[in-house]
């Protein structure tokens, strides 16, 4: 069982805030990633729970108990490295064994008239737990090869089953897939989702990859800038996302935020053209969201806008239409599917419309705003 609070967790490296008080719950049994761009201090937050960096203020606790001020190997966290972090001369099985073997160190000097029976003992007991965890991770057959005749993936179990024979409180993950290539992350991403499941422990996950937090998670958490700017379920932050910032880090291919305006009633209009929509108050400068799923082509140019196709990008099941829009600085993208019907050429004039009720709509610094459908006064 394992509830990780931190309240008021700030950093600083130099001149340089790397956070900026974190406040932040994670339950027994979660699966919470911390996704960001490099450089928001996400790797930092995670070494800090761990132990190993220490908060300039701030308190993190495990189970109600502040552990701020004990020491990584005495907070019961096994943390899963980037480099695998395996000791090339050992074989799987030592790598697996090592932090148990130093975990009974202590143990072991308190008895010495038992001595060698003793020792034999124990390692038969450690011995057991290695295969134990072996078989979960499917490497039993790997235990005697040394970390240079793993592959990549291998490797990455290997790095698990040290991680997890320890039966830690929770597991800390500081981007592990990254060096993995495409195909196998892929994999890797499921195998890690079927762990979590099995193990029923709370798993912190380190990621800059949004697809890897969206596909994962129970609980994600967006950071930027040293500050967690939304956390929650994946659905939730990628379907209500409140501010621009996250409405565009998590996504892909990006949303599109174009430019709005509102009339004196507070109804919003992209492009010229009201989508019977309406804001609290009107505002001088609003910005309008749309996933790219959202939105269609269409032959109908009364209800939607027009727009010339500048570049393609074909997936195989779905094309990527990039629009050149009047008026407009940045590019339109339309998510379309491959099955949906002919393919549009470079070059040529079409139009798309957006589903109802799938606008975002922000303020002029990015926040989200609430709509209605109809007027204040209206309603009223």
């Amino acid at each position: 069982m394992a509830n990780i609070r931190l309240s008021n967790i700030s950093k600083r490296f130099g001149n340089t805030d790397v956070l900026d008080g974190i406040d932040l719950d994670i339950n027994d049994k979660e699966f919470v990633t911390l996704v960001g761009p490099s450089g928001c201090g996400k790797s930092t937050l995670l070494r800090i729970i761990a132990g190993l960096e220490s908060a300039d203020t701030g308190t993190v606790s495990i189970n109600d108990t502040d552990v701020t001020g004990i020491r990584p190997a005495n907070r019961n966290l096994s943390m899963v490295f980037q480099s695998y972090a395996l000791y090339p001369h050992l074989s799987v099985a030592q790598n697996m064994l090592t932090p148990l073997k130093l975990r009974d160190l202590s143990f072991l000097q308190r008895l010495p008239m038992i001595g060698p029976l003793l020792a034999k003992t124990e390692y038969q007991t450690l011995y057991q737990q290695v295969k134990k965890t072996a078989q979960i991770l499917k490497i039993e057959n790997l235990l005697e090869r040394k970390p240079g005749q793993l592959s990549g993936g291998q490797r990455q179990r290997a790095a698990l089953g040290r991680a997890m024979v320890r039966d830690p409180l929770a597991f800390l993950m500081d981007e592990p897939l990254s060096n993995l290539d495409a195909a196998l992350r892929v994999h890797m991403r499921s195998e890690l989702t079927q762990l979590h499941q099995r193990l029923k422990t709370t798993f912190v996950y380190v990621t800059h990859d949004q697809s890897e937090a969206l596909t994962m998670s129970d609980k994600m958490a967006v950071m930027m800038k040293g500050k967690i700017l939304q956390y929650g379920p994946p659905d939730e932050i990628y379907h209500n996302p409140q501010t621009t910032d996250v409405a565009r880090f998590v996504g892909s291919p990006a949303i599109n935020i174009i430019p709005g305006s509102t009339d004196e009633t507070g109804c919003v209009s992209l492009l010229g053209r009201s989508l019977g929509i309406y804001i609290s108050s009107p505002r001088t400068s609003i910005q309008i969201g749309l996933r790219p799923e959202h939105l269609s082509l269409s032959e109908d140019s009364s209800n939607s806008f027009p727009g010339i196709i500048r570049h393609i990008e074909n997936l195989g099941s779905d094309l990527f239409y990039h629009l050149e829009v009047e008026g407009m600085r940045q590019r339109i993208v339309v998510r379309t599917s491959q099955s949906e019907g002919r393919r549009l050429p470079l070059g040529s004039l079409t139009c798309f419309t957006a589903e109802k009720d799938k606008h975002l709509v922000f303020d002029e610094n990015g926040n989200r705003l609430t709509t209605k459908s109809q007027k204040l006064a209206e309603v009223a």
